[in-house]
C-alpha cells in the first residue's frame, strides 16, 4: 500500500477521485484533505448498512447540506438495499463489519471503473471507531479486482478536525456506526443477539 498524492504532474488535468462518504462528519474533512493532495474529489453515497430507514435518510440529509456547504459533486445511488445488506450480514455475522466494507467499497470501486475515475477512497478512514485495517485489507482487495487505484491516508488524528468544520454547519449528527448491530451495542444492556 502508498499513500497517493497527485502533486507535481504539471499542468496535467488533475486525477478524478471517488469518495465513499459514510457520513457528512467523516467526509468533511477526508474531501478536504483529498482535495489539497490535488485531485478532483467526488463524494459517492452508497451505504445499506445504516437503519433504520429514516437514519440513512437523516444521514443523507446531512450529506447533502455539506455538499451543499463545501461545493462538491454528490453521486447517490437511487436504491436502498436494505435487503442485500441483510441477507450479506446473515451469513457471517461476526464477520459483519467486513462484509459491511466490502459491500460498501466494492461498490465504490465499480462505481469508479464505470465511470472513468482512476482513484478512490473513503471517509471510513477518518474515524477511530471503525476497525481500520479490515476496511483496507477491502478496499486494496477492490483495488485490484477493478484495476482502479486506492487512494490511502489515515486520517484519525484528523477526526476532531472533521468535526470541526461540520459542528457550525448543524448537521443531524449519528449516535452509532450504522447497522442495527451497532444501534444495539450503543444502546443495548447486553451483547447483540448472533
Amino acid at each position: 500500500m502508498t499513500k497517493i498524492t497527485n502533486r507535481g504532474f504539471g499542468r496535467r488535468m488533475a486525477a478524478k477521485l471517488l469518495l465513499h462518504g459514510c457520513c457528512a462528519h467523516c467526509t468533511a474533512y477526508s474531501f478536504k484533505y483529498w482535495q489539497e493532495q490535488g485531485f478532483e474529489v467526488s463524494v459517492y453515497w452508497y451505504n445499506p448498512n445504516i437503519h433504520p430507514f429514516t437514519e440513512h435518510q437523516n444521514r443523507l440529509e446531512a450529506m447533502v447540506k455539506l455538499s451543499q456547504e463545501l461545493s462538491f459533486e454528490l453521486v447517490t445511488e437511487p436504491l436502498y438495499q436494505m435487503a442485500e445488506y441483510f441477507k450479506k450480514v446473515a451469513e457471517k455475522p461476526d464477520e459483519r463489519c467486513r462484509t459491511c466494507f466490502d459491500m460498501r467499497l466494492g461498490q465504490t470501486a465499480v462505481y469508479a471503473a464505470r465511470y472513468g475515475y482512476e482513484y478512490f477512497s473513503s471517509s471510513l478512514f477518518i474515524s477511530p471507531h471503525q476497525k481500520h485495517q479490515e476496511a483496507v485489507f477491502s478496499a486494496e482487495a477492490f483495488a485490484k479486482e477493478t484495476g482502479v487505484k486506492f487512494a490511502y491516508a489515515d486520517l484519525r488524528k484528523r477526526y476532531s478536525d472533521s468535526r470541526h468544520i461540520t459542528k457550525p454547519l448543524d448537521l443531524y449528527r449519528q449516535q452509532y456506526c450504522g447497522c442495527i448491530y451497532s444501534e444495539y451495542e450503543r444502546f443495548g444492556k447486553t451483547d447483540p443477539p448472533a
